[in-house]
């Protein structure tokens, strides 16, 4: 711990601490190593990973501007190789590399298996760029270098669970997932990571049940509790409670004391959008939603934020700030740095992804289905999870039931029912497609 007293050490592993619990109190824990030490070298990664995490823009620009102070005084010949590996990691983040950064933060694993930060902020880049297998080998890749007493060890099996879930090991993933909670009640990623199970085997009660068992444990207080109120949500749409979702979503989800975060916004306009699918009235919140994205002001910095602006957009009827959006994209990626993550994930899914939702705004479903099917089995790669993603596949299986390609409905379908029977969606849309068929 280079240029690391004591005091900041400590304040260090209770920020450790409390990002694997995803406690709101590791920026002023990370803060406080900051003031005893000021020159911390892993205080200062530390304090770079926190301003890339939420996938903010304006966060990330304060964090590289003071990231970059800091590394005009150091000397790497004077660091550790772990730390070196560090300051390189968030160094090619900060400059919109991000895949750079997970690769470096994986060479930091290998010859540091027990850095449960690199593991942590390793994990969470896997997620943002949609990457499966990571997911899982990341962290399944150093597990057998810890002991299984560490207090760490609980929250690293979350983290395996839910790559486990990703990689489609659900069987394995449930099973680990469980084992983390039962270490420590309050582990939300590892709850988190069961429900991801219980979606994708389509056991929508038992996740109501396992949500509302644990409501103290996850609820509030965290990063991830609208994350997880989304979850129920969804759980509840597939139930057919449609009146609970809107609850759901008026006082967890989004409300006027929400703090309107992207990865929370998105949230929002997510369930919105399966709602509007489903062709359920969602009254005056499209509009409020679509208030608070444009409120934000947000450049070209992350392609999936993106797609849910334009979903909050689409909803409320301003297809001028999603067409504006749109074409604030296109001029982007024409000057942009070819190296930064984002523009690839712009060009590939985020703009035909967003001109879709546009499509699908304005009744033009042919067209989305032919924007939409040749992406569909790559739409991992603008980031989310599968669950997440799933709002875009649901679109695809619209536009096709509603355009002139039933026969593509039907195959899409076939497919998703074979995946998940109990799911009701899928069930009511094979009936619409029967009807049209006249079958």
């Amino acid at each position: 711990m280079t240029r690391t007293g004591a005091d900041a050490a400590r304040h260090y592993e209770s920020a450790l601490d409390h990002l694997l619990f995803f406690r709101e109190e590791v920026d002023a824990e990370v803060r406080a190593a900051l003031r005893d030490s000021p020159r911390s070298v892993m205080g200062n990664v530390f304090a770079a990973y926190l301003g890339l995490l939420g996938t903010e823009e304006t966060a990330a620009a304060d964090a590289r501007g003071a990231f970059e102070a800091f590394r005009r005084e150091v000397d790497p010949a004077r660091l550790t190789s772990r730390e070196r590996g560090h300051l390189e990691a968030a160094s090619s983040w900060l400059a919109g590399d991000i895949h750079r950064a997970g690769r470096l933060l994986a060479e930091v694993s290998v010859a540091c298996p027990r850095d449960a930060l690199a593991l942590a902020v390793g994990h969470q880049i896997d997620f943002f760029t949609g990457d499966a297998v990571l997911l899982r080998d990341r962290i399944g890749g150093a597990l057998s270098a810890w002991d299984a007493d560490d207090p760490h060890y609980g929250p690293l099996l979350g983290c395996y669970a839910f790559g486990l879930e990703e990689s489609g090991h659900y069987r394995r993933a449930e099973e680990v997932g469980l084992e983390a909670v039962e270490r420590n009640a309050r582990d939300v990623w590892g709850i988190h990571a069961v429900v991801h199970t219980y979606e994708m085997q389509g056991r929508f009660e038992d996740g109501i049940r396992y949500l509302d068992a644990r409501a103290r444990n996850w609820a509030d207080g965290n990063y991830l509790t609208v994350h997880n109120w989304w979850h129920y949500a969804l759980y509840l749409l597939e139930s057919g409670r449609t009146d609970r979702v809107l609850e759901v979503y008026d006082t967890a989800v989004h409300h006027e004391d929400s703090s309107d975060a992207a990865m929370e916004l998105l949230d929002a306009a997510s369930l919105l959008w399966r709602l509007h699918l489903a062709g359920v009235d969602t009254g005056d919140r499209w509009s409020t939603l679509a208030d608070a994205w444009a409120r934000r002001r947000d450049g070209a910095y992350y392609a999936f934020n993106d797609a849910h602006a334009v979903m909050a957009y689409v909803g409320a009827g301003r297809f001028s700030d999603a067409e504006a959006l749109v074409r604030d994209r296109q001029e982007w990626v024409r000057r942009a740095d070819p190296g930064v993550s984002n523009v690839s994930m712009t060009v590939d899914i985020g703009l035909p992804v967003c001109r879709a939702l546009v499509d699908y705004g304005r009744g033009r479903y042919d067209e989305v289905t032919e924007l939409l099917l040749p992406l569909r089995h790559r739409f991992h790669a603008f980031g989310g999870s599968h669950a997440q993603r799933d709002a875009l596949q649901r679109t695809l299986v619209e536009a096709t039931l509603r355009g002139s390609r039933p026969d593509l409905a039907r195959t899409l379908l076939s497919e998703r029912v074979s995946l998940r029977p109990l799911c009701r969606y899928d069930r009511q849309a094979q009936s619409r497609l029967a009807g049209r068929l006249g079958g």
